[in-house]
């Protein structure tokens, strides 16, 4: 009998270790089950330019699948003018988006207020980039965001079946082209962004001082071989000539829409509409020269880069930086060029078959040789642009140009 309860009593034991056991793996298990399928809910915020809405849909949701088994993503698109970005997120930061598009010019302020960190894998990121582009996205040598494009600038478009590659060398030519068939050359000199063109290739210089803020310019120099009025001197000839046009991208578009326009100065971005509009007769080039105190001055441009940044103050800065990283792969940029014409920044994209036989991209690089990166402080861009449009408006016979020069001059760099 005895021997019977000492079996029984093993026997439960080991009964009793067994459905313990067993219970433990089947929790283990559960746990394990339920890790694997549980995923953090991730809600993060894009701004880039509504031209790039479709882009950008496409691209955070190739995102969202390769990331899947991590997170459940809610990720918002929101349109923002990449020029006026740096203005949103500095009025509240906090309510800023986490990822957004901005021009290379904002940088330097939006990294002072803290809105961009250093980028972790900065080494990473230049080596994949345009050395270029990495200085466009650096302050003192740090980089703050992630290099996106290559042709934040501007350069000629032309219609083939008006002008010839040889045309289009000198502006001079083009107007008179222009002329002979009743139709116009555009250019928005209400922009000081364009205006620069013609000071940037006459020794005369403009830029911004070691304290980040305020300007320096000699655009009213008064000794050289080339002067400031010499300068407006050719800008009132221009302007003169009934085939030139003041007019913004809008208006390029609609004259190219229309046949008004033959031929005009603008960027990357309207090369998919005018594509559509001349087709096989798109051209593009460097920008041509232009008369200028009797000799022909190659017109400047700014360059830059369309670059991502991270928000400092997002809650899902770690995933933000994935997204930011992955918007600027060399596979998006591929995909960029594809839907919207904007010339890489990776080295790879770069030299993609498609980019290279692009005479977009071969334009953007011609023009490269002639420009200078964007660095100027706020009070840089009304004095051009009103200097400029004075003279389109009245193109003013004997007008005091020094004069004018100086007080845009003082405007510019006043502190």
């Amino acid at each position: 009998m005895e021997r019977k309860f000492k079996v029984r009593k093993v026997l439960c034991a080991l009964l009793s270790a067994g459905l313990a056991a067993a219970c433990l793996t089947g929790c283990v298990n559960e746990a394990v089950a339920t890790a694997g399928t549980v995923r953090k809910p991730v809600s993060l915020t894009v701004w880039g330019a509504e031209e790039d809405r479709e882009l950008l849909s496409e691209i955070t949701e190739s995102f969202k699948t390769e990331y899947s088994s991590l997170a459940d993503f809610n990720i918002t698109i929101k349109a923002q003018s990449e020029s006026s970005c740096k203005d949103a997120l500095l009025d509240d930061p906090l309510a800023g988006a986490d990822v957004f598009a901005f021009a290379d010019d904002q940088l330097g302020a939006l990294a002072a207020a803290g809105v961009l960190m250093p980028i972790e894998n900065a080494d990473h990121i230049r080596a994949e980039n345009l050395s270029s582009a990495v200085k466009a996205a650096s302050v003192n040598n740090v980089l703050y965001a992630y290099p996106l494009t290559s042709d934040n600038g501007y350069f000629l478009y032309y219609n083939k079946a008006y002008l010839s590659a040889d045309d289009v060398q000198r502006l001079d030519t083009i107007l008179n082209i222009a002329d002979q068939s009743g139709r116009y050359f555009t250019m928005d000199w209400s922009s000081a962004w364009y205006v620069y063109s013609f000071f940037g290739g006459t020794g005369m210089t403009v830029g911004l001082n070691e304290d980040g803020v305020t300007n320096y310019c000699t655009w009213n120099r008064t000794d050289g071989d080339i002067k400031g009025i010499d300068v407006l001197e050719a800008m009132t000839r221009i302007s003169g000539h009934q085939s030139f046009l003041s007019s913004g991208d809008s208006g390029f578009i609609e004259g190219a829409e229309n046949g008004s326009v033959i031929a005009g100065i603008s960027g990357a971005w309207n090369s998919e509409k005018l594509s559509e509009l001349w087709g096989d007769n798109l051209g593009a080039a460097k920008l041509p020269t232009y008369t200028c105190a009797g000799k022909q001055v190659q017109m400047a441009s700014f360059s830059g880069s369309k670059l991502i940044g991270v928000n400092a103050y997002s809650k899902e800065h770690e995933w933000a930086e994935k997204l930011a990283e992955w918007i600027s792969n060399e596979k998006n940029q591929t995909l960029r060029f594809e839907m919207r014409g904007q010339i890489s920044s990776n080295v790879n994209a770069a030299k993609s078959d498609s980019v290279m036989s692009s005479p977009i991209a071969a334009a953007v690089m011609e023009q490269a040789e002639y420009s200078q990166l964007q660095r100027v402080g706020e009070r840089f861009w009304d004095p051009p642009a009103e200097m400029a449009m004075c003279i389109y408006a009245d193109n003013p016979p004997g007008a005091d140009f020094q004069r004018m020069l100086d007080v845009m001059v003082n405007k510019m760099t006043a502190k």
